[in-house]
């Protein structure tokens, strides 16, 4: 490599600044002008008023967006679009030092702060793909993310290498780096130069595989054979071989003795299998083991075979690429699949851009909150404990564990794999700098290695290169960061991380599926083409046949124990899942999965990982699926799960694909899934562009925040609703009865109240769920509540002799010994409950599981609620009409989980009621609504008891096919029922109430658009775009209204919902919320329920990190959110999170904000 500058100018240059000592600013500039010189780039611009055209200039402004929505206005040193953005320091600190290794993850995450910041006009193209940061005088880091999305930029090339000081400078490679970084830095992405030789490789094996097969071998046999020979050659140019040595081997054959080549093979590769001295090298060979070279049976060569196999060794396999090696040698290597040799594969930045959300982020922003944890023990002079919190950390990465349910011939598991080898070989390079190096030689045996990356494939070839694939990858890396393989023995070992097996069922046993005729049926094998005799286009082979099996006992599988899922399940329609799979085994798959839908082959996948992610056996899952993801039948799986215990936290609905199976371009979505409710990403595509290399496009996007629903569209922020203390004590469960014996047949009840009135008292009607949907003789029970054991038997004899003889037997055997001594008391009697309904005539209730979300009204001295039953203890009707609308049925259908067969929607107090922003009522509109309200309250129950077998169910379903202008007229029952429940007449007492309830909220304006609409009362899954906006507006404004509400009440109002119970005694005074009171009073809100600061400091910058990434905090604010105030702790805190680049601090506004 010829060099750019010539060493008296590189010397002159050394010479001007090595060492300089002047200021930042002063000298920066300066110095990149003359590196420029140097290297002979071109200078900066000159600036322009129009920031648009800055494209290459010093002091590029931008403004920086923070999280709590204020802007900096902030300028980066040099910018040069489309190729980096460049901070520059002049730390006059000692390399490689605690102190110098701080300012330049600071100054980095300053950068990474900026290309998130540029405008969406200035990265059409993308995000710039390196980061550059260049400490004057001593040397000039580099960091690259070639996705271009503006994701985590890592150390380039690797975490040893990434360092340029300036007497590297006189090195021609470094030269040409930095030259390129400026001209064209995609041309430095080493996966492009990798994809080139991997395919050359991969055309020359397939060559060969192909001339093998003519000679009349066995596929499998000479797919191993070149496993093996592709292995040994990539064994020679990392060096675990001697240099060139196969290479020189393969020649000295075909030159001198071409049949010897089968004996050479074999003895070369026994050494290898076994470990020592070679004849044929003449050198001590490494045991390399690990089951690829047993049962060794070279197969003989011609000249011309030899030759395809001397110039695959040739490359340099140093730089072969992983992550589509794989897919290419699996082509090569199979009969049926080379025809698509020469079709396109999955790209690598396609891989990452899942890979990195799902896996590396988490483990990245764990890094930094350990770095953070060290910083601060070194502050302290706690070196050692410093050094074991970063131990500790490798330890835990060196046992995470990744698992691919579908991995092919695993690239995904290999981006995995090399993304945490980066992270590994920073983290050993903190280990070195805090042990001068003593540190990595103790954790020597420990290393990010193929056993944690975890693999299940139902094809037997594709499972043997997926483990190839990963030991390759594994020494590649390794390589890198060692600079040498001094590795244990054996090198290779087998871990059986690659399972060959079905990934969703096993079973007992399968056989043949038999046509009328006895015989095996059979379906076209999926892969096998041959060429058309018309077109001359591939076509599938209809030779290419496949067995249908019947499976005996097919019951759902176990995936091996991990702690992230990644991967791309087959993409395989639902109504394709017979012809693709065969009757047996779709059949076999669904009814092992009866509780889903009918729905894409990929979402069983999808569903699995949800379950384990939900029951925190999974930290976090991401995967490719169809871009139907969204659409009505997925999102029957999706939903079950979002409801729930799990969140999207990245939705991608949309996105170029290149298919692994046959090259073709499709479209996909992209889904990151994590455990609890919260917020996540969604990036909608703005652009796509053609690369050089034809395979991946250059996608940029636009990013949209909030709760992302099963839809993958974006609501609002409903987890940031603060729980108001105007709804707190009004809502209960029912009670719970705990023993059958309490209930008492109508007649019984009545002969006991014609005898004695007064039990009436005693005998309430129990109101379950059931009874407000369906219709249901009604049920009495007795209950004592207030009364002790001798009262009650005094008070009403018979039915206390009906407890002694129909409960206490049962209660006597139950585990709770409250239960067991007060046996004539409902096991949950309520008495909160019952004090909030004192003084009341009637109150309200919900069923907490229902279809329709329904309100209704109960008679106090008449009706007690059962625990299925949400009690809302008021009887303002005005407030009833408000939860009757459909603003508040939306609010509970977002805010609520789903349960039962049905999936039928939960109301909770929680989510639903105590963050529910209700409006102010002037009187005039409060009594229109109270109007309303008592009128479908009475409409209902009239119609009811008027026909005794009509069901609130039935009306609802008939009302919502009314606002979905679905015809009734031809089917009987559902026109029995609007004739009935006279449900046109209900349907405008609706539509009025919600239009009420709008204006008494002050937006009309979303009347106009939901007034009237499907969805009123129940989830609707197809809603129409502009309804769903709609929707998503008011649910906006309603948590906008929330924020209003947790201001007014940190400063003393109250809008108590039922002041007279809630606060007798209060006093509320009006208080003026100015915008600037109303931010400080958001902190005080946010107080409530103050949790106690964590013990260990890496929980204590988690904490600290996920609250500043909500919003900016003072000091004194953060320290509020704690219990004890602890301050002092908060503020080291602050300092090493910023030390280590994650926060920083703001003078003008004395507030802190992540980077």
């Amino acid at each position: 490599m010829e060099a750019i500058a010539q060493p008296y100018a590189v010397n002159s240059f050394l010479k001007r600044w090595q060492g300089n000592s002047g200021s930042e600013r002063s000298n920066f500039q300066s110095f990149m002008r003359d590196l420029c010189t140097l290297l002979d780039l071109p200078l900066p611009d000159p600036g322009h008023s129009d920031t648009g055209q800055n494209s290459y200039v010093f002091e590029r402004f931008i403004a920086s967006a923070r999280v709590d929505g204020n802007t900096d206005n902030r300028y980066i040193d040099l910018y040069r679009r489309d190729c980096f953005v460049l901070e520059g320091k002049q730390t006059g600190k000692e390399l490689a030092s605690r102190s110098h290794q701080n300012a330049i993850n600071a100054a980095v995450a300053q950068a990474e702060r900026y290309v998130r910041g540029l405008p969406q006009e200035e990265v059409e193209h993308g995000r710039p793909p390196f980061i550059v940061v260049v400490d004057v005088g001593n040397a000039i880091y580099l960091y690259s993310e070639f996705t271009r999305t503006g994701g985590n930029y890592v150390p380039f090339p690797d975490p040893r290498h990434y360092e340029v000081r300036l007497e590297d400078l006189h090195k021609p490679e470094i030269q040409h780096r930095l030259r390129q970084l400026w001209l064209q830095p995609e041309q430095l992405d080493p996966s492009k130069h990798a994809a080139k030789v991997t395919r050359q490789v991969s055309a020359k094996l397939a060559a060969l595989a192909k001339s093998l097969e003519l000679n009349g071998y066995d596929v499998e046999r000479v797919a191993s054979f070149l496993k093996r020979c592709l292995f040994t050659m990539f064994a020679e140019d990392v060096e675990l071989l001697p240099r060139s040595s196969f290479h020189d081997l393969l020649v000295d054959i075909k030159e001198r003795n071409p049949e010897a080549f089968p004996h050479a093979l074999k003895a070369l590769w026994e050494t290898m299998n076994t470990g020592g001295y070679s004849e044929r090298l003449m050198q001590t060979i490494k045991r390399f083991n690990g089951g690829l070279f047993k049962d060794i049976d070279p197969i003989p060569l011609n000249v011309q075979q030899i030759q395809l196999l001397i110039d695959a060794a040739a490359a340099d396999w140093r730089f072969v690429e992983p992550a589509i090696f794989g897919t290419l040698l699996e082509r090569a290597l199979d009969p049926r699949e080379r025809h698509k040799l020469g079709a396109h594969y999955t790209p690598r930045a396609y891989v990452e851009r899942l890979v990195k959300p799902t896996l590396i982020e988490p483990l990245r922003e764990q890094w930094g909150d350990i770095r953070g944890a060290a910083e601060t023990l070194l502050r302290q002079g706690k070196t050692d404990k410093a050094l074991q919190q970063v131990q500790a950390f490798h330890y835990q990465l060196c046992e995470t564990r990744v698992l691919d349910p579908a991995c092919g011939s695993a690239n995904f598991l290999y981006v995995a794999l090399e993304h945490m080898k980066r992270l590994e070989g920073e983290v050993l390079g903190f280990i070195s700098e805090l042990t001068q190096g003593q540190g990595v030689l103790e954790s020597e045996g420990l290393t990010v290695d193929p056993h944690q990356f975890l693999g299940l494939e139902i094809n037997p070839r594709a499972a043997q290169i997926a483990e190839l694939v990963l030991w390759i990858g594994y020494l590649q890396w390794h390589y890198r960061l060692n600079d040498w393989l001094d590795l244990p023995e054996p090198i290779l070992r087998d871990f059986k991380n690659i399972e060959c097996r079905d990934a969703l069922i096993e079973y007992d046993s399968r056989e043949p599926e038999l046509n009328e005729k006895g015989e095996p049926v059979t379906i076209w094998d999926g892969i096998s083409m041959k060429v058309s005799p018309t077109t001359g286009e591939l076509i599938p082979d209809e030779t290419g046949r496949a067995t249908v099996y019947r499976y005996h006992n097919p019951r759902k599988v176990q995936w091996p124990k991990a702690d992230y899922i990644v991967g791309n399940p087959p993409f395989i329609g639902e109504k394709r899942m017979r012809d693709a799979l065969g009757d047996g085994y779709t059949h076999a798959v669904r009814g092992v999965y009866s509780e889903l839908p009918a729905c894409d082959f990929v979402m069983y996948w999808w569903h699995k990982a949800a379950e384990l992610v939900a029951d925190g056996a999974v930290r976090r899952f991401g995967f490719i699926t169809t871009n139907s993801i969204g659409q009505t039948k997925s999102r029957g799986v999706t939903s079950r799960h979002l409801d729930n215990d799990a969140h999207i936290r990245l939705a991608i609905p949309d996105h170029p694909w290149v298919d692994g199976n046959d090259g073709a371009a499709v479209r996909i979505a992209m889904t990151v899934v994590s455990p609890g409710k919260g917020a996540g990403s969604r990036l909608k595509v703005t652009s796509e562009m053609a690369t050089a290399d034809g395979d991946a496009r250059q996608v940029t996007f636009s990013a949209t925040h909030g709760v992302i629903f099963a839809d993958l569209g974006v609501g609002a922020a409903l987890v940031e609703a603060a729980k108001l203390e105007s709804n707190d004590g009004l809502v209960f469960q029912g009670v719970k009865l705990v023993g059958d014996g309490f209930l008492v047949s109508p007649e019984q009840r009545s002969k006991w109240v014609s005898e004695r009135p007064e039990l009436r008292h005693f005998l309430p009607r129990l109101v379950a769920g059931s009874d407000l949907t369906r219709r249901r003789a009604p049920r009495y029970c007795i209950d004592f509540y207030g009364y002790d054991s001798e009262s009650a038997r005094r008070a009403f004899p018979s039915g206390f002799q009906k407890i002694l003889s129909d409960v206490k037997p049962f209660r006597d055997e139950v585990r709770r010994k409250g239960h067991r001594e007060k046996y004539w008391l409902y096991g949950e009697t309520r008495p909160a409950m019952r004090r909030a309904l004192h003084g009341l005539r009637k109150y309200i209730v919900t069923s907490e599981v229902s279809k329709h979300r329904i309100f209704t009204f109960l008679d106090k001295g008449e009706a007690l609620a059962d625990g299925s039953l949400a009690v809302l203890a008021f009887d303002n009707a005005a407030l009833f009409g408000v939860l009757s609308s459909r603003l508040h049925v939306c609010w509970a259908l977002a805010q609520g989980g789903r349960m039962g067969a049905g999936n039928d929607s939960r109301w909770q107090n929680g989510p639903c009621f105590l963050n529910f922003p209700f409006p102010e009522f002037s009187d005039e509109l409060g009594d229109k609504i109270r109007h309303l309200a008592n009128r479908i309250d009475a409409h209902r129950k009239q119609q009811q008891a008027d026909y005794p077998l009509l069901t609130l169910t039935n009306i609802y379903n008939v009302l919502e096919r009314l606002n979905a202008g679905e015809p009734i007229h031809d089917k009987p029952k559902e026109k029995e029922t609007y004739e009935q429940g006279l449900v046109e007449l209900l349907k405008e007492l609706h539509d009025d109430l919600d239009r009420a309830v709008f204006e008494a909220y002050g937006w009309p304006d979303l009347a106009d658009k939901l007034v009237g609409r499907p969805g009123a009362t129940m989830p609707l899954p197809n809603k129409p775009a502009e309804q769903a906006e709609a929707e998503e507006e008011l649910l906006m404004r309603l948590v906008e209204l929330n924020k209003q509400r947790a201001q007014e009440e940190a400063q003393g109002i109250v809008r108590w919902l039922r002041p007279e119970y809630q606060a007798p005694d209060a006093v509320q005074q009006e208080v003026d919320v100015a915008p600037k009171q109303a931010a400080v009073k958001q902190e005080t809100a946010g107080s409530k329920g103050k949790v106690a600061f964590p013990k260990t400091i890496p929980e204590q910058l988690r904490v600290l990190r996920e609250a500043l990434a909500e919003r900016a905090h003072t000091t004194e604010s953060l320290s509020e959110l704690f219990k004890r105030k602890p301050r002092k702790s908060v503020e080291e805190g602050l300092q090493s999170l910023a030390a280590v680049g994650v926060a920083e601090y703001e003078p003008d506004s004395d507030t802190w904000h992540v980077v």
